[in-house]
């Protein structure tokens, strides 16, 4: 009997083993076989949002359409395949409603995955189709402007080996910065840098990048939770005040977060360190009665430079947006990641180098807001008041390694970077 029992728990392990290799064949990855392959669409909003840059594996170039339905996107993967997944990266302006399709001659489709109520962001899908051309077929926007993805991205067993893809041409770009791009989140009366613990203690706020912030978060929240900026390893969050039309919030259809070398001497750009861990960063003055000298953000209207720029609201021909600009400062005391009045950890340069009290030169983080509103300013308010109450916030949760090789390959050599953070 001991002979038996033994030859029988042999057995069972042996089964064992071979069903967990076999399951693991069977769930197995697919490779990724639309990358670099030629893409076509239906239309281009213009000449810097062409369909190949939907496939070309770069999280900082999209492809985008005409601002009307449908759409579609589609990408020759050289031969036939059989298809198991497609992962959608979209941009802010996403579409609601969609198939996916394949086809053996680019003509007559076949539909494998069909949806009305998709919410934008990454889409990860799982599949099962054959063909040589595969497409994204939109027939409703989410937002009034075109459809648009970052990545188009298909998954199988087939297709032909993809070209190898052509040397970079051309000369860097010799402008000292990086970027996030990081769209808006979500909206909350708190505020965890001057209200901590505190929720509803602060007048509307809308946040960026780091998903879930309320008032009792901190580093260690944010380090542990999840963003949707491109990239998404920047966990940071970003806030400001809520703007609204007649008394309607209204959010950016763009949130873009500029780190850049700029605005002191070359030999200061040379020596700048990275944004410590943990750093919290207010800038503006959500108490201000005035635009003044003090007042550091800026509005102005996308693609009418004619109608000026201003420290409070302008008035934005039909068609157009407001844009809002907003510096923060660049010089850090080298000690404290914050202060009392959350301001006085940092200052701004003067005459192209950092003040003595604030010796530590850092990248200046620019933010930049497209808001789809336009008109009589007189209609439009922020949470904190006029435009010149304009303030932005910043939690830093950059990881370490990332932020200084940025800093390091990006803002000293003076090179123009990417999301990526390579030029």
């Amino acid at each position: 009997m001991r002979r038996t029992g033994s030859f029988a728990a042999v057995l069972v392990l042996l089964l064992g083993g071979y069903l967990v290799a076999a399951t693991g064949d069977a769930v197995a990855a697919d490779p990724l076989i639309s990358q670099g392959r030629a893409a076509s669409a239906s239309s281009t909003e213009n000449g810097g949002s062409a369909a190949s840059n939907a496939v070309d594996g770069n999280n900082g170039t999209r492809w985008s359409s005409a601002f009307s339905d449908p759409q579609w996107l589609q990408v020759d993967l050289g031969a036939s395949a059989t298809i198991s997944r497609v992962v959608l990266r979209w941009e802010g302006a996403y579409a609601s409603a969609y198939t996916l399709q394949t086809s053996s001659n680019g003509s007559s489709w076949t539909t494998i995955y069909s949806t009305t109520t998709a919410t934008g962001g990454n889409q990860d899908l799982t599949v099962s189709g054959s063909g040589r051309y595969v497409r994204i077929h939109t027939t409703r926007r989410a937002t009034q402007w075109g459809v648009s993805l970052w990545e188009f991205q298909v998954y199988g067993v087939g297709g032909a080996t993809p070209p190898p893809p052509p040397p970079p041409t051309g000369p860097i770009v010799r402008v000292s910065e990086f970027l996030a791009d990081c769209p808006f989140s979500h909206r909350l009366p708190d505020d965890p840098i001057i209200y901590p613990g505190l929720p509803g203690a602060s007048h509307m706020h809308s946040f960026f990048g780091a998903r879930n912030v309320n008032a009792y978060t901190n580093l260690a929240s944010l380090q542990s939770g999840t963003s949707n900026c491109n990239p998404a390893i920047d966990l940071s969050s970003y806030w400001v005040p809520t703007l609204y039309q007649d008394n309607q919030p209204v959010e950016p259809v763009t949130g873009i977060f500029y780190y850049l070398g700029e605005g002191v001497r070359p030999d200061v750009t040379a020596r700048i360190q990275a944004l410590p861990l943990g750093l919290r960063i207010v800038a503006g003055n959500a108490q201000a009665t005035a635009p003044d000298a003090t007042t550091i953000s800026r509005w102005s209207c996308l693609h009418h430079n004619e109608a000026g720029a201003g420290k409070d609201f302008i008035n934005c021909p039909p068609g157009s947006m407001l844009e809002s600009y907003l510096d923060f400062p660049q010089c850090w005391n080298g000690r404290d990641l914050d202060s009392p009045n959350h301001k006085s950890h940092m200052a701004y340069p003067v005459n192209g180098d950092c003040p003595s009290t604030h010796p530590v030169p850092v990248p200046k983080l620019r933010q930049v807001l497209r808001y789809p509103v336009n008109g009589d300013p007189a209609r439009i308010r922020l949470a904190s008041g006029r435009g010149f109450t304009m303030h932005g916030d910043f939690f830093n949760a950059w990881p370490v390694a990332e932020m200084e090789r940025r800093v390091r390959d990006c803002i000293r050599p003076i090179i123009k970077c990417g999301v990526n953070g390579t030029p």
